[in-house]
């Protein structure tokens, strides 16, 4: 993979801590928080890897399911996540790279993911799910874990059913990534984090 010639523009005046405060306001399940650590994470591990704005792409992980507990959306539609939380990232200033992406990483709003920015939190944001769910079944955890034993749950439909395999191969295709390599940044990313996670 290569940097984008071109700038995104992905700065933010905000803060980490203006984010995660803002995290914790509109979501109390600890399973949904420490998916969206576990997202900034591999987003920060990405943006070091292609020379990117690590606080950018690490705020557009830790956000990007914000508001996903108080509006669910289960019609798909413009009153829920992640139109809502956009709506308040944006009266709070965030970029708009970062909420491009957002809304990127959610196929039904049509929005094209045009930047690495956002073509990486739909490639990581499925997968970290997964990750944690191989990570829940293995007595070690996260420690030790190799993108084989991933690839190969990848493979039983009927393990941790409700992530989307085809968003994650899709994600993997817009990338251009080596499905190995991915899944190990992933992994690395999470176990640099393993703690936050619940697994020590």
């Amino acid at each position: 993979m290569t940097k984008d010639t071109g700038s995104e523009h992905t700065g933010t005046e905000h803060t980490r801590e203006e984010a995660w405060s803002l995290l914790n306001e509109y979501t109390e399940s600890a399973s949904l928080i420490k998916h969206m650590l576990a997202v900034e994470a591999a987003m920060c591990a990405y943006a070091a890897r292609l020379g990117e704005d690590e606080t950018a792409w690490g705020m557009t992980g830790l956000l990007h399911d914000f508001d996903y507990e108080r509006w669910p959306n289960p019609d798909l539609d413009e009153t829920g996540h992640p139109y809502t939380g956009v709506a308040i990232l944006r009266e709070a200033g965030y970029p708009d790279p970062m909420l491009d992406a957002i809304m990127g990483h959610a196929e039904y709003t049509g929005t094209a993911r045009t930047t690495k920015m956002a073509q990486c939190l739909f490639a990581v944001d499925e997968l970290c799910g997964f990750i944690m769910a191989v990570a829940y079944v293995r007595p070690e955890n996260l420690a030790g874990m190799k993108p084989k034993s991933v690839r190969k749950k990848l493979k039983d439909k009927r393990f941790a059913a409700a992530v989307s395999r085809e968003d994650i191969r899709i994600g993997i295709e817009e990338l251009g990534a080596d499905e190995a390599e991915h899944i190990a940044l992933c992994i690395a990313a999470m176990q640099g984090i393993s703690g936050e996670l619940g697994f020590e």
